[in-house]
């Protein structure tokens, strides 16, 4: 029994890491569209992540923590957007059932939060209004759009790249 617990958790934690990696990968190479007034982060796309695996959660989360260090964000983009990547992984996984839904919580984390974080740490002039509606397109695109694109994507190979600990065990 201690054999099965120890290879979840050390699946997870691989499943985790590679997909922080990915995040920041994608985000630090092709970084100028992520951060511009119209946020298009690419790498949001993998906000459909925890429909296949819960170490989506952490992995985005750290993937943008890291990235968000890596790019030079201010202090307050760090904590708070990181909280918004956060917020919407969880509820991408709470809502994993309507798979069409599951990218919705990045995009209201992110078209929330990342207005008030452009205006007071970085002193946008733009004003809120206009920054909720520009940060809002560039997640439906980046988060819904490409994300739902890479979910029908993956979903018919999720088997494979996702594999279960259940079946992994079982070719044993």
């Amino acid at each position: 029994m201690k054999t099965l617990k120890g290879r979840r958790r050390l699946i997870y934690i691989c499943q985790a890491s590679v997909i922080a990696a990915l995040y920041t990968a994608i985000t630090v190479l092709i970084g100028p569209l992520g951060n511009a007034v119209i946020q298009c982060r690419i790498s949001e796309a993998l906000c459909v992540l925890p429909f296949f695996t819960p170490a989506a959660i952490p992995g985005l989360t750290i993937g943008c923590l890291i990235s968000n260090f890596a790019t030079g964000c201010m202090w307050q983009d760090i904590v708070f957007g990181t909280l918004a990547t956060f917020l919407g992984a969880v509820g991408g996984y709470l809502l994993r059932r309507v798979w069409w839904l599951i990218p919705l919580p990045t995009v209201l984390a992110n078209t929330i939060i990342m207005p008030f974080v452009l205006t007071y740490a970085y002193h946008a002039s733009e004003g809120i209004p206009f920054l909720l509606i520009s940060i809002g397109i560039g997640e439906i695109i980046s988060a819904y759009i490409l994300g739902i694109m890479l979910f029908l994507a993956l979903r018919p190979h999720a088997r494979m790249i996702f594999r279960g600990i259940e079946k992994g065990l079982k070719e044993e």
